[in-house]
């Protein structure tokens, strides 16, 4: 059992939270750069592909 004056598990286990390095800033930065081009794509090509369906009809 605990003593009241103990800290929880949880504040020990912590570590404090250091600032970003660069590269893991670049890291993020070009993660959602890529998942945005993704989605560009994706929805430029559903674009065309409902566009091709009406002309041809």
């Amino acid at each position: 059992m605990r003593s009241p004056s103990d800290p929880p598990k949880r504040e020990t286990a912590r570590k404090p939270a250091s600032p970003p390095t660069r590269e893991d800033r670049l890291k993020a930065a070009l993660k959602a750069n890529m998942a945005r081009r993704k989605a560009q794509a994706k929805a430029r090509s559903a674009e065309d592909a409902r566009g091709e369906t009406k002309d041809k009809d």
